[in-house]
């Protein structure tokens, strides 16, 4: 009886672990399944209603606005005449603030793309933050005295912020008159710079040093500005790419936005959870900037954008997104090992600072975006059941969601097919980012460790 029941045990041990390796083995594509499947549905979804920032312009203006160029750096156009711009924005004053630490090769290009636009009661600050490859002197050259143009010099770096934190912080002081509720006072070296150029105004939109505008881009932005009632509103550039190291990186920067965050959600649920933002070009209501607090508010930040969209959300002000669709230009890196390093700057503080949390995102995407190519490629040997139409269409899903976002950004639509290697190669990101935390405690940037707050 005894050898019998021990006999019955085993049986039903063997069974339940059987049982037990097929749910697993069945639960496991069903729950890749459902990620692939509300991922790609999400991704559809904003690629369908994502607001194009052309599209905020008359036909009128859309049928006179120049063809998009290569920008070459050529003297601008001084002193605009009232009437040229669209009507409905010429009574927002805008300042065009750029913070530049060697941007010397860019520089020159993106000053007089913002000189050439055809918009009135504009100002643009270029803000040297202490450049040792001639940054000022191409700033200053590209603007050809034109009067709307300021070169400031940046002021030592205080403890506790970080660099670009610091440079905005100091234009939007040096944009108009100085705000008592913006935390920290402008250094009056700065402020003796800045005079004959304040015109106190509506909008501070931060744009990158390497952001190219092209004609009609500030009237869209600003039309688009006026349409949705943003306090903030976070332009998307459209992403010049290059070499393969860029081609299959860079663009995962809007599959994670069209992909992981509904439009709506970001648009309409007043939750600092649901924000993003892109640091490229960032347009805020001047009242909106000193509710916050401005830059002083996230002086500590590595992935200042995203904080200051927080508290915008947190202040209950609202948050707009859009799509620079070809009116904005941006090529973020030069080559793969700058990719490396750019995205290595911002990945762990994108993740909140949590390790844990960066390695199960990379388990996760592995998961979802490389293990169905494993499934389908190993045929019958794993014993999953479906093969080989589920695996298929898992695949199928992976690539759709990323071309999808290709699309819908204007990348290279055929890059989508080697979404592997792209996981393979943010793997590599991750590692030099925690490989970084545990060298330095931070991130080097710019010569420069970073440490976020």
């Amino acid at each position: 009886m005894a050898l019998a029941a021990l006999q019955s045990g085993a049986v039903m041990g063997i069974l339940t672990g059987s049982t037990a390796s097929i749910l697993l083995a069945s639960l496991a594509p069903l729950m890749v399944s459902v990620a692939l499947l509300v991922i790609f549905t999400i991704a559809v979804t904003n690629a369908l209603t994502f607001p194009r920032l052309h599209l905020a312009l008359p036909p009128a203006a859309l049928a006179s606005r120049p063809s998009p160029m290569p920008l070459p750096p050529a003297p601008p156009t001084n002193g605009m005449q009232e009437g040229t711009a669209i009507d409905y924005a010429k009574s927002l004053r805008i300042a065009l603030l750029i913070p530049a630490r060697n941007e010397a090769a860019v520089i020159a290009s993106t000053v007089t793309s913002l000189l050439q636009q055809d918009y009135p009661h504009l100002q643009l600050l270029v803000l040297d933050d202490h450049s040792d490859d001639g940054t000022a002197d191409a700033a200053n050259g590209a603007a050809g005295g034109d009067p709307r143009f300021r070169l400031l010099h940046g002021q030592p770096l205080p403890p506790g912020w970080m660099g670009k934190n610091w440079a905005c912080h100091q234009l939007a002081h040096a944009a108009g008159p100085a705000d008592s509720s913006l935390a920290e006072p402008l250094p009056p070296s700065l402020s003796e710079s800045a005079i004959g150029l304040v015109i106190s105004p509506d909008i501070l939109v931060f744009t990158d040093a390497d952001v190219l505008w092209q004609p009609g881009g500030v009237a869209a932005l600003v039309a688009e500005f006026q349409r949705s009632g943003a306090d903030l509103l976070t332009v998307w550039p459209t992403q010049i790419t290059v070499t393969w190291g860029e081609r299959l990186t860079v663009p995962l920067m809007a599959l994670a936005v069209l992909g992981y965050l509904p439009l709506r959600l970001a648009h309409d649920f007043y939750h600092p959870l649901a924000s993003a933002a892109n640091g490229q070009c960032m347009a805020f209501r001047r009242t909106a900037y000193t509710t916050i607090g401005g830059h002083a508010a996230v002086r500590g930040a590595v992935v200042e954008d995203v904080r200051l969209a927080q508290h915008i959300k947190a202040s209950g002000l609202k948050l707009r997104m859009a799509d620079g669709n070809e009116l904005l230009r941006c090529r973020m890196y030069e080559g793969w090992h700058a990719t490396l390093d750019g995205y290595a700057k911002n990945i762990l503080a994108g993740h909140g600072n949590h390790v844990p949390l960066l390695l199960l995102s990379t388990l996760f995407h592995w998961a979802v975006f490389v293990w169905p190519w494993f499934w389908l490629a190993a045929g019958t040997h794993w014993a999953l059941p479906a093969w080989p139409i589920w695996p298929a269409i898992l695949v199928a899903l992976g690539i759709g969601t990323r071309a999808v976002t290709a699309a819908a950004t204007r990348q290279r639509i055929g890059d989508a097919l080697l979404m592997p290697v792209s996981v393979a190669l943010m793997t590599w990101v991750a590692a030099r980012a925690l490989w970084w935390r545990w060298r330095f405690g931070g991130v080097v940037w710019k010569g420069r460790i970073l440490r976020d707050t």
